[in-house]
C-alpha cells in the first residue's frame, strides 16, 4: 500500500470504525485512542497490507486493540470506590517521606511502579510506556490516579508537618 493509499483509507474508513469502537465501550476518549492505535499499526504493516483488503484489516485490528483496551481497563482498581478515610491519616507528623512511603505501599502495582519511575526516577512518559509495555495515554492516567490518591491520602501539607 502507498502513502496516497494509506490516507484514502484513512478517510474512507476512520469514521465508521470509530463509531464501531464507540458502540462498544461508550467512552469518546479512549475510542479515539484505539482508533489512533489502530491506524498507527496500519502504518506500520502499510507495505503488507493490500489496499483492497485494508477495511478488513482496520476492523480486525481495531477490534482486537479494543478488546486488549477492555482488558487492561479491567485490572484497574477504580479508586472512586476506595474508603479515602480508611485509607487516610488525621494525625500530626513530620517525617513526610514515613508517610509518602507508607501511602505510596498502598498504590496498586501498576500505579505504584510508574509513580516511582517517573518522579522518583525521573523517566519520561515514552520511556515509561517502553519500560512497562504501556502507551503514553495509559502512563499518564496511571500517574494521575496515583497522584489524586497520594493527595487524597496525605492531605494538606499543614497537617503533615
Amino acid at each position: 500500500m502507498t502513502t496516497k493509499e494509506y490516507n484514502i483509507s484513512v478517510e474512507q474508513h476512520a469514521d465508521a470504525v470509530f463509531r464501531f469502537v464507540l458502540k462498544n465501550i461508550k467512552d469518546e476518549e479512549k475510542a479515539k485512542d484505539i482508533i489512533q492505535d489502530t491506524f498507527e499499526k496500519l502504518w506500520i504493516k502499510a507495505e503488507s497490507v493490500s489496499f483492497e483488503k485494508v477495511k478488513s484489516y482496520i476492523f480486525t485490528a481495531a477490534y482486537h486493540t479494543m478488546i486488549d483496551y477492555i482488558r487492561k481497563d479491567q485490572k484497574q482498581t477504580v479508586l472512586d470506590d476506595v474508603n479515602v478515610q480508611k485509607h487516610s491519616h488525621s494525625r500530626q507528623y513530620s517525617d513526610l517521606s514515613e508517610i509518602l512511603k507508607e501511602a505510596i505501599d498502598l498504590l496498586p502495582k501498576i500505579q505504584k511502579s510508574v509513580i516511582l519511575l517517573r518522579d522518583y526516577e525521573g523517566y519520561s512518559y515514552k520511556e515509561i510506556a517502553d519500560i512497562t509495555k504501556l502507551n503514553e495515554s495509559q502512563v499518564k492516567v496511571y500517574i494521575f490516579r496515583a497522584r489524586k490518591f497520594l493527595q487524597n491520602y496525605i492531605g494538606t501539607i499543614e497537617a503533615v508537618l
